[in-house]
């Protein structure tokens, strides 16, 4: 049975979402998007958002794919790499997409090559020495903060 104009037009409304990990990548990220909305536009789709953020791809609090991820006016979600919707994770972000009668359209699925992956190390690196330290201070401050308690506790007394 022949599907009518309009549930065809439907199941094209395409969300467009580019990113780069920081402002120095600005115009990286006008061009992807302009690649992205070419691309949109070449394949029929109806382009019904165009995300753009900056932000590391190892951050999983992105505001605008936050927000864009809890909308349900597109049926397609369009990025130019895997990994500029996410470092890691990205098959279960499909799987869970597809759950949601969205399609994840991933325009370019080659590699970057090393340098993306050693981006992508010293990112892991980093974001973990961030944690680690972290933990390390607020231990110390834990220590400090019972140690506070027990003091005051011993003038108490």
């Amino acid at each position: 049975m022949p599907q009518s104009p309009s549930s065809q037009v439907k199941k094209n409304r395409v969300a467009i979402y580019s990113r780069v990990s920081s402002s120095e990548n600005k115009d990286n990220l006008n061009r992807q998007s302009e690649r992205l909305t070419e691309y949109a536009i070449a394949n029929g789709y109806q382009i019904v958002k165009n995300v753009k953020e900056m932000g590391s791809g190892l951050n999983d609090h992105r505001k605008q794919l936050e927000s864009l991820l809890q909308q349900d006016d597109y049926d397609i979600l369009l990025v130019e790499h895997k990994d500029r919707l996410a470092r890691f994770g990205t098959n279960y972000l499909d799987v869970l997409l597809l759950r949601l009668g969205v399609r994840l359209e991933i325009v370019n699925l080659a590699e970057n090559g090393k340098d993306e992956l050693m981006q992508d190390l010293v990112a892991i690196v980093t974001s973990f020495a961030a944690r680690l330290y972290g933990e390390r201070r607020a231990s110390r401050k834990t220590e400090k903060i019972i140690a506070e308690l027990k003091d005051g506790g011993a003038e108490c007394n």
